[in-house]
């Protein structure tokens, strides 16, 4: 059973996003300035569409948050959508006749097979929910993890290594450098790269297109141990993957070399062990990602994620009508050019909520202090293995 869970609720243009997460410890320091860094860090870069020109994302703490520390209570959340002003009639709950409905199913969305599914005619009561506007709240409550894992001293980072057709070189990345990504316009660690990136991104706009990529997310400072093998569903990666995969538009995850290691032989692939007193047991690559056997082995964790480019398209591409039978070109909602840029930090809040489980599911405990005891004991016990 899950010790970390979260749910969120709301639609793209409607009131605004809810989300409620259990198992946060009581006594971890948290405030709203922590969580609008994150949002706001998902609403930057390069190719981001009209929507983030009208929201400004801030949160509000309805639950679980007492003078700046969580009670240990379930923590829950809102953020209000400013463009629900436009949309107040369109969207009310109360009885009426929708309006702007939608009844031409978009390629690449949920569009069509969301209203087989659930037998809606107005396409738009699939859209709503199934937009990525719904991970603002994810990115909200990853922030809440954020806070647990750094009082642990465990730090997740990402960046992005490729947009379209241009992409950094592979290695490994220190912390410092995947922070210093922030200052980039494509959140990316070579600049000049970056501006590459720009160019792609400016030709696919011109043509009316969209362009995916692949976005890095590092875990540094992670004990051994977190996952197990004994059932496979408690694989770390399994929980990485299917966490990851949730996240709209993203189609592939890897962890560590991943595809790159299968047409390698075993002795190039493969991280020797090394031990060092004090240290304890270690190693000097880290091709692995972090992960052997569904466990942690206190390396930083390495997952890559490829995102398909969106599939909202200036220039649509085409679809029938679901009433009358009858070909159109798709509709079209706003869209980005990309948000690989975006996406690293929706990234980041799925492994943040994944970890975060991990930490408990292993160490237990009701209160930062008691937690914070018990994984600096076993730190200091797999030193000594």
């Amino acid at each position: 059973m899950d010790q970390w869970k979260f749910v969120t609720a709301g639609e793209s243009h409607g009131p605004g996003l809810v989300g409620i997460v259990e198992g946060v410890p009581a006594g971890v320091p948290l405030t709203r300035a922590m969580i609008d860094e994150d949002l706001a860090r998902r609403q930057k870069g390069y190719g981001r569409g009209g929507r983030m020109a009208i929201e400004r994302d801030h949160v509000e703490i309805w639950g679980g948050v007492r003078h700046g520390l969580t009670l240990g209570s379930p923590v829950a959340l809102t953020v209000s959508n400013r463009d629900y002003s436009n949309w107040r009639e369109s969207m009310s709950p109360d009885p009426g006749v929708p309006d702007r409905v939608v009844t031409r199913p978009r390629p690449g969305h949920a569009d069509l097979v969301g209203g087989i599914k659930y037998g809606h005619r107005d396409l738009r009561n699939v859209l709503e929910r199934a937009s990525a506007r719904e991970t603002t709240m994810r990115v909200a409550l990853g922030a809440v993890a954020r806070a647990f894992l750094g009082q642990l001293e465990i730090e997740v980072r990402g960046h992005v290594t490729s947009i379209g057709s241009v992409s950094v070189p592979s290695r490994d990345y220190r912390l410092e450098e995947i922070r210093q990504a922030e200052d980039s316009s494509v959140r990316v660690v070579d600049e000049g790269v970056a501006q590459d990136m720009m160019r792609v991104i400016d030709a696919a706009k011109e043509a009316g297109d969209t362009l995916g990529g692949v976005f890095e997310v590092v875990a540094f400072g992670l004990p051994v141990g977190l996952g197990s093998y004994v059932q496979w569903h408690q694989r770390l990666e399994a929980e990485l993957g299917r966490a990851l995969l949730s996240i709209p538009a993203m189609k592939a995850v890897e962890v560590g070399a991943g595809f790159s290691q299968t047409p390698r032989e075993g002795s190039a692939v493969h991280d020797a062990i090394w031990y060092e007193e004090g240290r304890g047991f270690t190693r000097r690559s880290n091709r692995a990602g972090g992960l052997e056997g569904g466990i942690s082995t206190g390396m930083p964790l390495i997952v890559r994620v490829g995102m398909k480019p969106l599939s909202t398209l200036m220039s649509p591409l085409g679809s029938f009508d679901i009433d009358s039978k009858e070909p159109f070109a798709a509709a079209v909602e706003r869209s980005d050019v990309t948000a690989v840029p975006a996406a690293v930090v929706i990234g980041e809040a799925m492994v943040l909520h994944v970890l975060a489980d991990a930490v408990l599911k292993k160490f237990g405990g009701d209160s930062l202090d008691e937690i914070r005891q018990r994984v600096q004991i076993w730190r200091e016990t797999t030193c000594q293995f």
